[in-house]
C-alpha cells in the first residue's frame, strides 16, 4: 500500500484534486450555505486565472517538488527519521501532524507579521467564498509556503509517503473547507471536534479583524482551541457575515492585474472592531 502511493503520487494528487473540486461544485449548487453577492465568472475567472499563474511561477522557481525532496534525503540518509529507529507508520503519522501544525504556524504568521499579511491579503479579498477560493493565493505566497514546508521536510527527513498523504489530504480538505455548502449543523460539530470544516474556516474569511484573526487550521481544528484561536460563530451568523477586506471591496479588486499588484498597494488594514456598531459588517 505504502509502495502504491509513493508509485502513484501524480495520478492521486490528481485525482483528488480533480474528484474533489467536481464534487464540491456540484455540492454548492445543490445545497449552497450562503447566496453570492458578486458575480461568479469574474471571481471565477481571476481565481483558476491566479492559480494557473502561481503554479507556473512556482514550478519555475522551485522545479523538484516536496516528494522528489522527500525521497532526495531518504536516500542521502539525511534529516532526523532518516536517523532514528521508529516504527514507519509512527514516523509517517507524526510527520503528518508536524507538516500541519507547520501550516498553522505558518498561517499565524501570515497574519501577524505585516510584510507577510500584505502578501496573504489577497487570499482574503474574495468577496464570495466558495471553492475556488481555495486556489486564491498570490504566486509570492505560495513561494514562501513551498519553502517553509520543504524546510521542515529536509530538517526532519520527513519520508514520501508521508508527503504525499499530507498534500493530497490538503488539496481534498482545501476545497472542502472552502466549500460554499450546506449540511446539518449537528453534523458541523461532530466533524469539528477533529477536523476543519466549511463553517468554521468561512469565519475566518469574515471581515471582522477579530475573525479574520481566528481559525487558522486547515486540517486538524484542535491547534485553533489549543493555542485559543478558535472562534465557534460568527457574531452576524453565517448569512449575515461580510466577507473580505473593507479596505478591498471595489469590484477592481477582483481582477487579475488587481490581485497581482495587491501586495504592494499601501492600504492599512481597516481598523474596525467588533465594538464598532458605526461600520457596517
Amino acid at each position: 500500500m505504502l509502495e502504491y502511493l509513493e508509485t502513484h503520487a501524480s495520478s492521486i494528487y490528481a485525482i483528488a484534486f480533480t474528484g474533489v473540486m467536481i464534487g464540491i461544485v456540484f455540492w454548492e449548487m445543490q445545497a449552497p450555505r450562503r447566496q453570492s453577492v458578486f458575480s461568479h465568472w469574474v471571481r471565477w475567472f481571476s481565481n483558476f486565472g491566479i492559480y494557473v499563474l502561481s503554479a507556473f511561477i512556482l514550478r519555475l522557481l522551485i522545479p523538484l517538488s516536496a516528494m522528489a525532496i522527500a525521497a532526495t534525503m531518504a536516500e542521502r540518509g539525511w534529516g532526523l527519521f532518516n536517523n532514528i529507529s521508529v516504527p514507519l507508520l509512527v514516523v509517517i503519522t507524526v510527520s503528518v501532524l508536524i507538516l500541519d501544525a507547520v501550516h498553522y504556524l505558518k498561517h499565524v504568521l501570515f497574519h501577524k507579521t505585516l510584510v507577510l499579511w500584505r502578501i496573504h491579503r489577497m487570499h482574503h479579498t474574495d468577496l464570495d467564498f466558495d471553492f475556488t477560493t481555495g486556489i486564491r493565493f498570490h504566486p509570492l505566497e505560495l513561494i514562501v509556503n513551498v519553502v517553509i514546508t520543504l524546510t521542515a521536510i529536509v530538517v526532519l527527513g520527513i519520508p514520501v509517503v508521508a508527503v504525499v498523504i499530507f498534500e493530497t489530504s490538503l488539496v481534498v480538505v482545501t476545497f472542502f473547507v472552502h466549500g460554499n455548502v450546506r449540511y446539518p449543523a449537528s453534523l458541523d460539530k461532530v466533524i469539528r471536534t477533529l477536523l476543519v470544516t466549511p463553517d468554521m474556516h468561512r469565519i475566518h474569511h469574515s471581515a471582522r479583524i477579530s475573525e479574520t484573526d481566528s481559525n487558522y487550521g486547515l486540517i486538524f481544528s484542535w491547534w485553533d482551541r489549543l493555542f485559543g484561536t478558535h472562534v465557534a460563530q460568527p457574531l452576524r451568523g453565517h448569512e449575515g457575515m461580510t466577507l473580505g477586506l473593507l479596505e478591498f471591496r471595489d469590484r477592481k479588486h477582483q481582477t487579475l492585474p488587481w490581485m497581482l499588484v495587491c501586495p504592494f498597494l499601501g492600504i492599512a488594514r481597516h481598523q474596525a472592531s467588533a465594538e464598532q456598531d458605526n461600520v457596517t459588517l
